[in-house]
């Protein structure tokens, strides 16, 4: 992430090391109360928001086995990005800078309580961002769910936070090549929402669908358990997009309303596509709906106003509820939990509509001037479709890599047939989360 000063943006490494060079800065109490709040929030998203979105979206035979992958994952993640995935991201590369960030805060070395990032701590900057290495590796397991080894999964989700996550962070908010030609990502369309998404796609095809899809039906176990993870998704996302302002001011405010709009718009038009569609709303397609517009709304999060949102909600509930037909049932592909054309899409296509909605020159769409935008609506748009292009192929490509290793690394992807019938819950974790009598 960026931080705004006078002039224009600065990567936060660089304002950490103005401030080690003896630039007094002052803490202020209420952004870092605030980023504090903000950092749980996100937290919250993942342990126990989206554990038990998709833990209620699986059959109950495998319900386990999604809680504890979210759970692993979490704490997996979080002992990385001590011993250096924050480094990487966010410290000073040095000749490297475009490509990665350097080593020289691996174990948090000489970050203390009384180290600045601007006007909060470090530590807490470090706290927050770990919060979103957490959840974006998270996000890819709903598209092999029911069907992969616990240790394959953790492998490969650690083994994707260093090599996917870690490099187009970097580029984006640490200081690299992307946003140096002013990329907007204000809360991780193309960090998390892109990278997730187009991961779980490569993953649904490289490891294959279940057993029975298409013409076996998958529903899902326990709704109720579903819209609980979503309710708190929806709150903990308020950390995810306000937060991202690093202050309690007005650009947190805008991108607090401008995430509840989309989403509530995503949610709307989704259940009317469906009620077209079906002659029946569903209670799981208010929730999908609510997630799209979430998705969308989050790399634009603070540069456009409430009425931009609404436009992008509303364009999240028909092209991300389009997508999620054309994927399985066109192409057939098993993207169990809908990652790609919800998270993946929605992510796209925020990136993009940033790029043109974010302009000063549209008034009320633009969120009149919180946050801002390049007024030349082609150049914006053109680092938009450059960064999106970008974190498309390297994500795909790397995924497929790490994919391929990490069968190699555990002797394949996949239990058994035998054993995917029976449920991953008693196969690989030997406990059930249901009483099936």
């Amino acid at each position: 992430m960026l931080k705004r000063v006078a002039g224009g943006l600065l990567p936060l490494w660089l304002l950490s090391g103005l401030a080690q060079a003896g630039e007094t800065v002052q803490l202020n109490g209420g952004n870092t109360a605030w980023i504090l709040t903000a950092t749980a929030l996100v937290l919250f998203m993942t342990l126990p928001g989206l554990a038990l979105f998709y833990g209620g979206l699986v059959r109950s035979k495998n319900v386990l086995s999604v809680l504890m992958a979210c759970f692993a994952i979490a704490a997996g993640v979080s002992v990385l990005w001590l011993l250096g995935l924050y480094s990487l991201t966010f410290s000073n590369g040095g000749v490297a800078q475009d490509w990665i960030g350097g080593v020289s805060k691996a174990f948090f070395a000489g970050i203390g309580k009384d180290s600045m990032q601007g006007d909060i701590p470090e530590i807490l900057f470090a706290a927050f961002q770990m919060t979103f290495a957490i959840i974006t590796p998270a996000l890819i397991i709903g598209a092999f769910a029911e069907r992969v080894k616990f240790s394959a999964t953790l492998i490969f989700s650690l083994l994707w936070t260093l090599a996917v996550y870690v490099p187009v962070a970097h580029w984006v908010w640490g200081g690299g090549f992307l946003a140096q030609r002013g990329v907007i990502d204000f809360a991780g369309g193309i960090t998390v929402h892109i990278t997730a998404g187009v991961a779980a796609l490569v993953a649904a095809v490289v490891i294959g669908p279940r057993r029975g899809f298409p013409k076996q039906a998958m529903p899902p176990h326990n709704l109720t358990m579903t819209v609980i993870g979503a309710g708190m998704l929806w709150v903990g996302w308020f950390g995810f997009n306000a937060g991202s302002a690093l202050a309690a001011n007005g650009s947190a405010g805008m991108a607090l309303l401008v995430t509840h709009i989309s989403a509530s718009a995503g949610a709307l038009v989704w259940v009317l596509c469906e009620w077209k569609r079906y002659g029946k709303p569903s209670v799981l397609g208010v929730v999908t709906g609510m997630v799209a517009g979430l998705g969308t709304i989050t790399p634009a999060s603070g540069n456009v106003g409430p009425m931009g949102a609404l436009i992008m909600g509303v364009l999240a509930g028909v092209v991300c509820f389009n997508m999620t037909h054309f994927i399985k049932r066109t192409l057939e592909i098993d993207d169990s939990l809908d990652v790609f054309p919800v998270h993946g899409v929605g992510g796209i296509m925020g990136s993009l509509l940033v790029g043109v909605l974010a302009s000063p020159n549209l008034g009320i769409f633009s969120g009149q001037g919180f946050g801002g935008g390049n007024a030349n609506i082609g150049e914006q748009f053109g680092a938009q479709l450059l960064a999106v292009v970008v974190a498309i192929v390297y994500t795909a490509v790397v995924t497929w890599l790490l994919l391929k290793l990490t069968g190699a690394l555990t002797g394949g992807l996949r239990v058994t047939p035998e054993q995917e019938t029976e449920g991953l819950d008693l196969v690989l974790h030997d406990e059930r989360g249901y009483d099936i009598h």
